[in-house]
């Protein structure tokens, strides 16, 4: 007779999956919970104390940690020595074995959960018995995932038998299976150790969400995963009402719009294409930031991404309808504002929670390179923390300071090499990932001329995303009328910066950080 062992924490499906296969003919092996589960269901158990002919000990900690159980399964069928052995030994073969984790993902995600709560929830007797029966998949069929159960019971039906093209897929999930349950439970203790130094070797888990259509060109392949956590003000924890699936770019663009969205307190929208920002407010209310980002550079939102820190209101929506927008992502939307903004099939709109939540200390910014990754700290400081320092003549006025604190935050996600513009909390100008800064700089005052004009960049603030080499970014912004600078320094030419800011009366501010993007 076949036999399967069966110990699973999810439950799901699990009383049927074993009525089927004890009406196929199988014997069934079960441990604690499970056992109650499927005899209570009227399907004969047996207890996995008969079969080790030793009992549960340590509150459950050794159950199946025995040679009964795993001779079993180890056992190479067509090894006439091994076989030989087990009958020696008076052990019988298990042939399906079904078994998932102590739920440690669950328990680390719960509130105030202890460091001992979470140790109780790491499984030993699982992961031994699941990589065995892998081990040996040409003999054992082995199920970690209840979705795999109507799979595993057609083939038994139709064939008598699971093929091993079905196995070795069975298989080659327990292994990433248990990869990702280690890998979960070596990050949580060392966040516990509070150790910020990067580790010798990485192993990082993420969930899929979905698979994409495509990825960023049609003919690459993409999928859209997210961390293991509780991800608030993540776009991994956005609920989307309405519109068709995102795609990997609407998916980029939306997470650079969103980070820079963080960094305001006040009523802010954020309009972003291709991961750049193009138009940024900032007001008492959602619909005048709005009208200010769209004012910033009418044409290039058109296709673009809205994002806002507060609720869409009616009238909101209205405007943002005059125009063609992917995605929009708000915490909340009015009723009205959903039934207007629903009018365009075409537009996804996402509702995210938290939206004002920055990412944690610790985590990490990945970039994936030929034959390896880049790792490090997200950049979630805007300024450090000494006071700023004034390096020309004329100090910038208070005002001028909160133009240029505002441009800082709009720069600090523009790719580099980045130039903002700023003026009354909007932004005039954003000229990202140019080769050079006085492209950048030309750029980003042409835009403001071309949609805001020329009198607006009187007595705005200009900023850079890093150093000036030389002071030609310094003469076109006071060509413009610009009158306040902000920008890291560091430059060996600084003193050429400092001069020209001096001739023509600007105010300039060094931060002493950097903000590349690339």
């Amino acid at each position: 007779m076949r036999r399967a062992l069966i110990s699973v924490s999810d439950k799901t499906g699990i009383v049927e999956f074993a009525k089927k296969i004890n009406d196929l003919g199988f014997e069934i092996i079960s441990t604690g919970g499970t056992a109650k589960v499927i005899a209570d269901a009227g399907i004969k158990v047996i207890g996995i104390s008969e079969i080790t002919g030793f009992p549960e000990c340590l509150d459950g900690r050794v159950k199946t940690l025995h040679p009964n159980i795993h001779a079993g399964l180890l056992a190479i069928r067509d090894n006439k020595e091994h076989m030989e052995q087990l009958n020696k030994l008076n052990i019988d073969t298990i042939d399906l074995v079904v078994v998932n984790l102590y739920p440690f993902k669950q328990t680390i995600l719960k509130d105030n959960v202890t460091l001992e709560e979470a140790i109780e929830n790491i499984d030993i007797g699982g992961p031994t018995m699941i990589r065995a029966a892998a081990k040996n998949y040409q003999d054992v069929t082995v199920i970690v995932d209840p979705k795999d159960y109507d799979k595993v019971l057609e083939e038994l039906n139709e064939k008598g038998e699971v093929s091993k093209e079905t196995k070795f897929y069975l298989a080659s999930k327990v292994f990433e299976h248990t990869a990702s349950y280690d890998t979960l439970i070596a990050n949580y203790l060392r966040k516990q150790r509070k150790d910020e130094s990067f580790p010798d070797t990485i192993s990082l888990t993420f969930e899929k969400v979905q698979d994409m259509r495509y990825g960023e060109n049609p003919h690459q392949k993409a999928a859209f995963y997210k961390e293991i956590g509780k991800n608030e003000g993540c776009l991994s924890s956005a609920i989307q009402l309405h519109g068709k699936e995102l795609s990997f770019n609407n998916i980029n663009d939306t997470n650079g719009a969103l980070e820079l969205l963080k960094e305001f307190e006040e009523p802010t929208v954020v309009a972003c294409k291709h991961a750049n920002p193009c138009g940024v407010g900032s007001s008492k209310d959602i619909y005048s930031a709005y009208m200010k980002a769209y004012s910033a550079d009418p044409v290039s939102i058109f296709g673009g991404i809205v994002v806002s820190n507060g609720e869409i209101d009616e009238k909101t929506a209205m405007e943002i309808n005059k125009i063609f927008i992917e995605i929009i992502v708000a915490p909340s939307y009015t009723e009205s504002a959903l039934k207007i903004l629903k009018q365009k099939k075409n537009i996804r709109i996402l509702k995210l929670d938290n939206i004002r939540t920055k990412q944690p200390k610790g985590a990490y910014d990945i970039k994936k390179v030929a034959g390896g990754l880049l790792i490090q700290d997200v950049d979630n400081v805007l300024l450090p923390e000494k006071e700023l320092e004034v390096v020309t003549k004329r100090k910038p006025t208070e005002k001028e300071m909160e133009d240029l604190l505002f441009a800082w935050k709009v720069v600090k996600y523009a790719k580099s090499n980045g130039i903002a513009i700023a003026k009354n909390k909007q932004s005039l100008g954003v000229g990202p990932g140019q080769v050079n800064r006085i492209w950048a700089c030309k750029q980003a005052i042409d835009h403001c001329k071309e949609h805001l004009g020329e009198d607006m960049l009187k007595e705005a603030a200009l900023a850079s995303d890093a150093f000036f080499p030389f002071s030609d970014c310094v003469e076109e912004a006071a060509k413009a009328g610009i009158t306040a600078i902000i920008q890291p320094g560091g430059s060996i030419r600084d003193k050429e910066s400092i001069e020209a800011c001096d001739k023509y009366g600007i105010a300039m501010v060094f931060t002493g950080m950097r903000h590349f993007r690339h």
